[in-house]
């Protein structure tokens, strides 16, 4: 049974989302965020606060990771019950519905690995999700925020109350599939993969000797947490060489990392990734064609990079990543906007504290 820590949890997540839904529509994703963070922060304690805000230059706003290490930022683990679902309530301003439950569903699997584990592994807990907000949440101000903890790195660039970035975005899920108990048979990213194994058996064999690389699947996303992304090697098959039924399954491929956002947001990733030329994209695949033995593959585009790889844990563990090449972290919009407005050295602002934790 589900221990009542992590029903809680859930109910409060729930919750969030629910209240989340109801103002989707009500304002910009800028001005729902700034109100969520906002809410947040007047709900913490003086400590507290001191944990959760960076300035907007620190460090620390790209130095993300998806694995289980003790992070800097606020954990959930300290917050009241209270205090959490203003966590959950800014966490749901980001995310669309899927995404929400998908987001919170992978912080349940740490109960499950828990159990599997038996204390052999690192600290396995739900509530070890921290958040982080650089620089001060205002409706038209330039700042950042991000939950993470392991197997979920979120990361938002707000520039100007008018640009939102979302990535680097990171998803992963262990196990791939629940094998035993109550939850046998839940995959949290599972039309992902599933889209992956359609699009790489659809091909003939000429595609293949272009998209197929290796027999032997890596066994981590190749671009890790590096804070920088540049286009990898080999490109694949070009979707210029695909059928348009082909073409179509990597456009939903595309859909389902960018969706996980909030419509408004999905959208105008994929116009982006559209404009940057379809035929442009490339399908790259390694290891084997059925579930069960490792596989890995990438859509990558003039403008991004998707990372698929479930290797670990005899392929039962699954990563996820989208790299945006241009605009991870806000770079080139923030580059933009400092050259436009000139700011201090600082880069803090009025509420921003603790430079260099």
């Amino acid at each position: 049974m589900i221990n009542t820590r992590l029903s809680r949890l859930l109910s409060i997540s729930f919750l969030a989302l629910c209240l989340g839904g109801l103002s989707v529509r009500a304002h910009t994703p800028a001005q729902e965020m700034s109100d969520a963070a906002q809410n947040f922060l007047a709900g913490l304690a003086p400590g507290q606060k001191d944990k959760a805000t960076f300035e907007m230059k620190d460090p620390e706003r790209e130095g993300w990771n998806f694995v289980p290490l003790a992070r800097k930022g606020l954990p959930m683990k300290e917050l009241s019950p209270a205090q959490r679902l203003l966590a959950h309530a800014l966490l749901a301003s980001a995310l669309s519905q899927r995404g929400y439950i998908q987001a919170t569903t992978i912080m349940s699997l740490e109960d499950i690995l828990r159990e599997l584990e038996q204390g052999r592994g690192p600290v396995r807990d739900p509530e070890l999700y921290y958040v982080s907000i650089f620089g001060r949440p205002a409706a038209q101000q330039t700042w950042a925020w991000r939950v993470e903890g392991h197997h979920l790195s979120l990361n938002f660039v707000i520039v100007d109350g008018k640009e939102i970035t979302v990535t680097p975005s990171f998803f992963g899920t262990n196990p791939g599939q629940v094998r035993g108990g109550a939850r046998t048979g839940l995959r949290v990213i599972s039309t992902e993969e599933d889209l992956g194994f359609e699009l790489v058996r659809s091909l003939n064999a000429r595609q293949r000797e272009s998209a197929i690389y290796s027999n032997t699947a890596p066994r981590e996303v190749i671009t890790g947490n590096l804070r920088q992304v540049e286009a990898l090697p080999p490109k694949g098959l070009s979707a210029g060489d695909m059928t348009s039924a082909q073409v179509k399954l990597v456009r939903q491929i595309l859909q389902e990392y960018t969706r996980r956002y909030r419509p408004e947001l999905a959208e105008g990733d994929l116009k982006r990734m559209e404009e940057s030329g379809i035929k442009k994209l490339f399908f790259t695949w390694a290891g084997a064609l059925e579930p069960g033995q490792g596989h890995y593959y990438r859509v990558q585009g003039p403008t991004f990079l998707l990372e698929f790889d479930n290797t670990q844990n005899d392929a039962n563990h699954i990563h996820t990543v989208w790299r945006d090449l241009g605009r991870d972290f806000g770079r080139d919009l923030l580059r933009l906007h400092y050259q436009q407005m000139p700011h201090p050295e600082s880069g803090g602002g009025a509420g921003a504290v603790n430079s260099g934790k």
